[in-house]
């Protein structure tokens, strides 16, 4: 077993809040305050009663406004997360075939979703290396394009666009750690789905689809044609319940309530454009800092891939990343582990609008203080 070093960090060089992680992300201490003062009328009621379904409108209504979306889009809700729409979005938005950009972890995941589907034909999968991305490029007899806004385990971002020449086909985005965080153009997609456990600071089980005029005709003649499609991950069940503002299923009441409250908080310090504002403070302080040190260095080496809702931060040999997470960790510094999967000598860093970015570059001293006694 290894022995992590007692280094005790001083109290002010620590953050305010020591919550870095990259899911389930920060929850602001306000919205937990709001949510236990109503916990006595909103919590344990049935997701059929008017609270409820008062709520996940307020959700819906709060979603087109913060992504100003275009006319005929509607948001759909349903449970299960990401990994739940990955199989929804196989059954009921891919026609025949789909092409995936695949460059990490969860990128990856949809594309072997649809290569498993027996009814599919093999997708067209682009991939790149770890840290680096893909590009879209149309191909006939595609009717999908499947795109990530942020991947995750890996810290890189690409702005979503419709691959030029693909015609009527849809484009389906994973915004998981995007949405909320990043700029986007909803325009660009048909599908922008995402769960609320990260930029939107509250915790998992939820999937939520901006979801286009074509993206909703797709769904209804999919869902009405022989192909069987299990009731939980029917997108015309999720549209037909999502349109008397409620889900098909029982939801987290306390997701949803966190959720609407980091929307409502964004909106009311001014949109989406705050909200990147402040991931754009976060990452200016990270990678400003990787970039000047002499053991430290970001993993994306493109800064126009480098993601600013995920930071991912390698290490030279001198330094056990694990170790150095470690003793963060005994010092109220929380989850800045690289993805596991990754294997990398590195710290993986939320940005999160919910996260102060005065709090990471706190981090970064952090860091700098820990370093200065194991080297």
């Amino acid at each position: 077993m290894i022995e992590i070093p007692d280094i005790a960090i001083p109290d002010d060089l620590l953050p305010h809040d020591g919550r870095f992680g990259c899911g389930p992300s920060k929850v602001r201490p306000d919205a937990v305050e709001m949510l236990s003062g109503s916990a006595g009328h909103f919590l344990g009621t049935s997701h059929r009663q008017a609270a409820v379904q008062f709520k996940v409108g307020e959700l819906r209504n709060g979603l087109a406004e913060l992504f100003s979306l275009p006319d005929g889009y509607e948001v759909l809700l349903g449970n299960g997360g990401t990994t739940a729409f990955w199989d929804a979005a196989t059954l009921c938005l891919i026609e025949e075939r789909s092409q995936h950009l695949t460059f990490g972890e969860f990128s990856t995941k949809f594309a072997t979703a649809a290569a498993e589907a027996p009814f599919l034909a093999d997708p067209d999968v682009r991939s790149a290396d770890p840290g680096g991305a893909p590009v879209a490029e149309a191909v006939e007899g595609i009717d999908a394009y499947c795109l990530t806004h942020n991947e995750t385990s890996t810290g890189v971002a690409v702005t979503p666009q419709r691959p030029d020449g693909s015609g009527d086909a849809l484009v389906l985005v994973d915004a998981t750690s995007a949405a909320g965080g990043l700029r986007v153009d909803v325009g660009e997609c048909d599908a922008y789905y995402f769960a609320p456990q990260k930029c939107f600071a509250s915790d998992g089980g939820l999937w939520i689809a901006a979801c286009s005029p074509a993206a909703i005709e797709r769904i209804g003649r999919l869902t009405a044609s022989e192909r069987w499609v299990p009731a939980f991950l029917d997108l015309q069940i999720a549209l037909d319940n999502s349109r008397k503002d409620q889900t098909y299923n029982t939801p987290s009441l306390a997701t949803l309530f966190l959720a609407v409250e980091q929307v409502n908080w964004v909106l009311e310090h001014g949109g989406l454009e705050f909200a990147a504002g402040r991931c754009d403070a976060s990452a200016a302080a990270v990678y400003g800092w990787a970039d000047g040190h002499a053991h430290a260095r970001p993993f994306v080496t493109d800064p126009d891939l480098r993601s600013h809702v995920v930071a991912t931060i390698d290490f030279d040999e001198t330094v056990d990343a694990a170790i150095l997470a470690a003793i963060l960790r005994d010092n109220g510094i929380l989850d800045v582990e690289p993805y596991r999967k990754l294997g990398r000598n590195q710290l993986r860093v939320a940005l999160f609008p919910a996260i102060d970015p005065e709090d990471v570059a706190a981090l970064t001293r952090c860091v700098d203080h820990v370093l200065e006694r194991v080297l």
